[in-house]
């Protein structure tokens, strides 16, 4: 019972917090409210239902990581992780997700950080080789991409490390593999839309092949990003390939922090989310 109380508190406390940085945010960061009073209702309505898909994809990559590991995870469970590790990677620094993540199998599970590692570097390889794929087609056209999907099997010595490792585990399957390749691939797609959508809503010019372009730039700010939400790195990213997508620098910027509001209300969702899901769990146990 007491248990289950800390977990209620915990929960409630995710969501209070995360409502007040978000709140702390935006105060700091007048220009992001701005912005987004200038943006019609139904397109922010729209780019947070994105997002909610943008987290269905980041529920299927951590669902194909447990594969990867040999584990299995009730659904709950795992949609309750992968919420808590959202926030904490926007607030905290560097890929503090991943980290949260790593340390929770390990503790509830007794899953090596080292196992969840390989299975990461396998999500990691798919995020960059679409990402750099998006960036190819925006500026080459479509005829690279089946190409790219040829390069895909000729790149199997990148992943030949992880996987050689993870089939020591009795039960590892290739079709982990291809549930984590499709899972990767909806998480970036969605994020080209929601650019686009970000984007055209600042500027009408905007083409959807730049908007593809800015998204393999973009994506690669995960790798190198120390600052929340990868703030400031990732619009360095995109401001440096602005000879390839030509997209004004005023237009990336507004479009940003059009990005930027969105999030933090998606995360307030999410906390949302936290809070209610344990207390529906305990509200269950209390009545049956």
């Amino acid at each position: 019972m007491n248990r289950r109380l800390v977990r209620s508190f915990v929960a409630f406390l995710v969501l209070v917090m995360t409502a007040g940085v978000s709140l702390y945010f935006l105060n700091h960061h007048p220009a992001i409210g701005q912005q987004l009073s200038q943006t019609p209702y139904t397109t922010l309505i729209g780019l947070l239902g994105l997002y909610l898909i943008f987290m269905f994809s980041l529920w299927l990559i951590f669902r194909a990581s447990l594969m990867l590991c040999d584990r299995s995870l009730p659904r709950q469970e795992t949609l309750l992780v992968t919420a808590y590790s959202s926030i904490i990677n926007f607030f905290g620094p560097l890929q503090s997700g991943p980290a949260f993540r790593a340390l929770y199998l390990k503790k509830q599970y007794a899953l090596s950080v080292g196992s969840y590692a390989l299975a990461s570097l396998v999500y990691y390889f798919f995020y960059a080789f679409y990402s750099g794929l998006f960036l190819l087609v925006g500026v080459l056209g479509w005829w690279v991409l089946p190409l790219g999907i040829a390069g895909l099997a000729a790149m199997y010595g990148f992943l030949r490390l992880p996987i050689e490792k993870m089939r020591q585990l009795r039960k590892f399957k290739w079709q982990s593999i291809v549930y984590m390749a499709a899972a990767s691939l909806l998480q970036v797609t969605v994020f080209a839309i929601i650019f686009f959508v970000e984007l055209h809503s600042v500027n009408h010019t905007i083409q959807l092949q730049q908007a593809i372009i800015y998204t393999g730039a973009a994506n690669f700010a995960l790798f190198v990003s120390i600052t929340p939400a990868a703030i400031g790195f990732r619009e360095s990213f995109v401001l440096l390939s602005q000879h390839l997508h030509h997209i004004p620098n005023a237009t990336t910027v507004a479009a940003s922090l059009i990005d930027r509001g969105v999030y933090v209300a998606m995360l307030v969702l999410l906390g949302a989310f936290i809070f209610g899901s344990h207390a529906r769990t305990n509200l269950k146990r209390l009545t049956s």
